[in-house]
């Protein structure tokens, strides 16, 4: 039994670390925005040409990583400088998304503040195991981690709609993520597809990490073996 237990840190510390961490690196990246505007054809939705929706996406990106408590995204649209593109409504469920953001990066830190104490603890219990323990337990984790990722991408595939409200509706004390696609630009740009094509990125991007986690204790024997 405590053989078992000792491994639920590792089970709630690996998938929170993972999938935070690559919700971070989406966030971030350049090429998911760039990818989004042109599969759901933002620019004719909006009327704002595609290199001021990348300005767009870099005030986006500069605001979730600075101190700023409120957005401003100033871009042409039309050819007329808009000194912010989103209202009040947008701007504030935005300020609740940072906060949101923040709350994800304490999990990331945390997270990874037990992976590395549990890693230390299991290589000075068990010095002989040379590593070979604290692989097994990883790979564990993130055998568990897939289960989970497969789980909630079946119901996401079958459900993405529902699990999208349901996310909205436990992350936020209002109602201000309700927007209106025919006024509010900020829905406009980013479509609930956008948020999906996230969702499938940062699932493949675990996985990838969890397969190769899982065959560390494998690759271990054999470099070992040498």
């Amino acid at each position: 039994m405590i053989q078992k237990l000792r491994l639920i840190p590792v089970f709630l510390a690996i998938p929170i670390f993972l999938v935070t961490t690559n919700a971070f690196i989406i966030i971030n990246s350049d090429f998911l925005y760039e990818y989004g505007f042109k599969k759901y054809s933002i620019d004719e939705y909006t009327g704002i040409e595609m290199d001021q929706l990348y300005l767009a996406s870099d005030q986006i990106r500069d605001y979730f990583n600075n101190d700023e408590e409120y957005i401003v995204i100033e871009i042409e649209v039309y050819g007329e400088t808009i000194s912010n593109l989103y209202n009040d409504r947008e701007i504030l469920h935005m300020k609740d998304v940072k906060h949101l953001l923040e709350i994800v990066w304490y999990a990331q830190i945390v997270s990874l503040l037990i992976l590395v104490f549990y890693s230390i603890l299991s290589l000075y219990l068990y010095p002989k195991e040379k590593g070979l323990k604290l692989g097994r337990d990883f790979s564990i984790g993130a055998i568990f981690t897939l289960s989970l990722i497969f789980f909630i991408g079946i119901i996401a595939i079958f459900g993405f709609d529902k699990l999208f409200l349901y996310f909205h509706l436990i992350s936020f004390t209002n109602d201000l993520w309700i927007l209106d696609p025919r006024y509010d630009y900020l829905i406009m740009m980013f479509p609930q597809g956008f948020f999906f094509d996230s969702t499938i990125v940062i699932a493949i991007l675990t996985i990838l990490e969890c397969v190769l986690i899982s065959i560390i204790p494998t690759l271990s024997k054999k470099l070992m073996s040498k």
